[in-house]
């Protein structure tokens, strides 16, 4: 569908449209920060606006006036998440402790999506430090959902999530350690990609070697990501974690006819709401019907499930190192992960790793056989935004904050690329995600099926947003 509003179309046909004259990036940024103005107040999406984007935005205007190439992402309006540095733009992480602080220097990533011509809107919200799957945090409130503001909008990212979902932004750029990039795209109704860590390094940080979180991007659909990854990604000399070159197909390669996929309903065990499954299970109906062949495998990630929150918190400590001296200082959920990893020995990080290998191993296996392994993002529907985490999930009580993410989590072990797309709507008009897992450097296969997955069963905007 076509939509009047440029803030609302495909980061790619903004480029176009820039890139061609037919858009000034000066009037992208004007229609995203009247988006801005309309929904930002209800939905707190937006944390601090950035006061040189206008200039950022002449600057490029002004470069293709000179017959310049600003970059291939040229005029595209990109929220950065508040966990990530941008050099004197304040970086707050979600916590009072640093609710002031101004980096001197920009993230990497930052660079490189400014290197490429994009123009930062702000800041988006964030629990603190990331840590939860429900984006609320002291400093600036809760983030809301727009298909129902009452609800969760997911996190970590979920800031990012509203933003893309609202048309404030073109791109949402963050971070994925237990499903940063997946549960507010699923909560959201967008598409994300979980890249393979260090794809995209994730420098400065203080954990050098961290090859569990990835950095990464959300979009309003598959391809942009795609488009838009394409330029954030490859090694730097200041990390030592880097991914090869995702194998990116063609446009359009996906054919559904004669492709076979792997689909498990349920690989953590802890149940799935009955309405999720329902829009799961239409939308590999309409996969069956475009051709596809999708065979329902018994896979059962749960024993890795301790593996994860053992690796979790030796990554909490590692860190926050610096800071142990005050861990009754931060908020409950990092607090918490902080006084977990300091309990955790080295025999059970040992045995974490090897359960995490063994993970990788049982998937490759299956990817052996299969293009793609499908499975629901979520077990439950959005919740209510003011909970910090659901308390049962099919029955099952909830005994820490990211036990109901487990879905997300136990995927993230592997390190390989996964994808979330919208997969429909529920009985209460409520956004379902299928994430897309696929093998080594398949970033672009995970992407190309979850752009065929979102073809049949596309969910449009939110209705508050579709409204003109």
């Amino acid at each position: 569908m076509e939509h009047r509003d440029p803030a609302l179309l495909t980061a790619r046909e903004q480029a176009r449209r820039i890139r061609a004259g037919e858009l000034a990036a000066a009037e992208l940024l004007g229609a995203c920060l009247a988006r801005v103005e309309r929904h930002n107040g209800e939905l707190n999406a937006v944390v601090t606006l950035n006061p040189e984007a206008e200039a950022e935005a002449a600057a490029v205007d002004a470069s293709l006036r000179a017959g310049e190439d600003p970059g291939p992402l040229a005029g595209l309006v990109v929220g950065i998440k508040d966990v990530t540095e941008t050099a004197g733009l304040r970086t707050t992480y979600g916590s009072p402790l640093f609710a002031d602080h101004v980096p001197e220097e920009d993230a990497l990533v930052v660079r490189r999506l400014r290197e490429a011509g994009a123009v930062i809107l702000g800041k988006t919200n964030t629990p603190e430090f990331a840590a939860g799957g429900n984006t609320w945090n002291e400093v600036f409130g809760v983030t809301r959902n727009p298909w129902n503001p009452a609800l969760s909008a997911g996190g970590s990212t979920g800031g990012g999530a509203v933003a893309l979902a609202t048309g404030m932004i073109s791109l949402a750029q963050g971070t994925d350690l237990g499903g940063s990039l997946r549960i507010p795209a699923s909560f959201c109704g967008i598409a994300g990609l979980r890249p393979t860590p260090g794809l995209v390094p994730t420098v400065p940080a203080a954990y050098l070697w961290d090859d569990l979180q990835s950095t990464g991007l959300m979009a309003r659909d598959p391809a942009d990501v795609a488009f838009a990854l394409r330029e954030i990604s490859g090694p730097d000399p200041a990390s030592p974690v880097c991914a090869p070159e995702p194998l990116w197909p063609d446009a359009g390669a996906t054919d559904l006819a004669g492709s076979r996929w792997a689909w498990c309903g349920d690989l953590a065990r802890i149940g799935i709401d009955d309405g999720v499954e329902a829009a799961c299970r239409e939308a590999l109906a309409s996969l069956r019907s475009a051709g596809a062949r999708v065979d329902e495998v018994d896979l059962d990630l749960s024993g890795a499930w301790d593996a994860f929150l053992v690796l979790r918190g030796h990554w909490f400590v590692s860190h926050f190192e610096a800071e142990l001296h005050r861990v009754d200082a931060f908020g409950p959920n990092v607090s918490a992960n902080l006084r977990s990893g300091l309990s955790v020995t080295p025999a059970e990080i040992g045995a974490a790793e090897n359960v995490r290998r063994r993970v990788r191993e049982e998937l490759l296996v299956l990817l052996e056989r299969y293009a793609a392994l499908l499975t629901p993002c979520m077990a439950i529907p959005p919740f209510p935004a003011e909970q910090n985490y659901p308390e049962t999930v099919g029955g099952r009580p909830m005994k820490t904050y990211v036990d109901w993410i487990a879905p997300t989590f136990l995927l993230s072990m592997p390190g390989l690329p996964v994808a979330c797309v919208p997969a429909g709507l529920d009985a209460a008009g409520l956004p379902v995600g299928l994430q897309v897992v696929a093998p080594p450097r398949g970033e672009g296969r995970a992407l190309a099926v979850a752009s065929a997955i979102q073809e049949v069963r596309p969910i449009g905007l939110p209705p508050r947003v579709a409204r003109p």
